[in-house]
């Protein structure tokens, strides 16, 4: 019998897929964005020290989201992420989609950071 691969499982394979060629840096650190059901979490990572810079989830009580999982959400993490990122003079990511089609809460994420001072 055939087995079918689950959604994830090709999200991970298209994720190490895209991570062979994306990296961070000091000067330039990656925005990951991985995005659940119910909420979405962006990071900025550096991969050379292997350190989280900074990071907003729908999960924080301050942010006092309701719906993690809608696209308002995403904005709102969007425009957090680049406020923190602006705090430690973080100007330029490398985007890092997660494997996921660039395309509803990952697309407005991007947009929100984007109009808030991240340039990638």
């Amino acid at each position: 019998m055939i087995k079918k691969v689950s959604r994830n499982d090709m999200r991970k394979i298209r994720h190490e897929r895209i991570r062979e060629n994306l990296s961070g840096t000091a000067t330039r650190p990656r925005l990951n964005v991985f995005r659940a059901n119910a909420n979405i979490t962006a990071q900025i990572i550096d991969d050379e020290k292997g350190i989280t810079l900074v990071s907003a989830s729908t999960l924080e009580k301050d942010l006092k989201i309701a719906n993690g999982g809608n696209i308002e959400a995403a904005k709102i993490i969007g425009e957090e992420i680049a406020k923190r990122a602006k705090k430690l003079k973080i100007k330029s990511v490398v985007f890092d989609r997660g494997g996921y089609l660039y395309h509803g809460r990952v697309k407005a994420l991007a947009e929100a950071a984007r109009a808030n001072g991240l340039e990638f």
